[in-house]
C-alpha cells in the first residue's frame, strides 16, 4: 500500500515522502496514529500544495536573509575594551556579547550560529561571520575600541 508520511518515521522515510508499505502496517500503524495518509488523488494534490507553499517561505526567509546581511555588510557595532599601553586588550568580545548588541539594535541572531567562534581580541575591526539561513552568511564588522 502506498502511503504519504506526515512525519518522518525510523526506517520507513521523511515527512512528505510516498512510501510503498505492507498493508497491514499502513492501517494498523502509520494511519492508526496518524503518522501517514493512504496515497489518493486528493492526499497528492494536498501534498503538492504544502510543497509549494515550503518552497514559498523558504524564499520569502531566504530574501530576508540576503536583506539583513546586505544590511550588516554597512553596520559597525562598536565595543569598549580595556588596553595596555602597546594597544594589548585585557579580555576579548564573545559571540555572546556580539548577539547581545545586534538584539539591542534590532537584529536578533542565536549566538550559536556565529561561523567564527572565537572571540574577537584585536583594537581595529575585526569581521565576524553569522549564518543568517540555509547558505546565507553574513557579515557583522565589530569595532572594538579603548576604553
Amino acid at each position: 500500500m502506498k502511503v504519504i508520511l506526515k512525519t518522518d518515521v525510523k526506517k520507513v522515510g521523511r515527512k512528505g515522502e510516498i512510501v510503498e508499505v505492507s498493508d497491514g502496517y499502513a492501517r494498523n500503524f502509520l494511519i492508526a496514529r496518524g503518522l501517514a495518509v493512504p496515497s489518493t488523488d486528493r492526499s497528492l494534490e494536498i501534498l503538492a500544495e504544502q510543497k509549494a507553499q515550503e518552497k514559498a517561505e523558504d524564499a520569502a526567509k531566504r530574501a530576508e536573509a540576503q536583506q539583513l546581511a546586505k544590511e550588516l555588510e554597512d553596520r559597525y557595532f562598536d565595543f569598549y575594551v580595556k588596553a595596555g599601553a602597546d594597544g594589548k586588550v585585557f579580555g576579548s568580545v564573545s559571540t555572546k556579547q556580539i548577539a547581545e548588541e545586534l538584539s539591542r539594535n534590532g537584529i536578533k541572531v542565536d549566538k550559536r550560529k556565529f561561523v567564527d567562534t572565537e572571540p574577537v581580541a584585536a583594537l581595529g575591526v575585526t569581521k565576524v561571520r553569522v549564518d543568517l539561513y540555509k547558505g546565507v552568511i553574513g557579515t557583522v564588522n565589530c569595532r572594538l575600541k579603548e576604553k
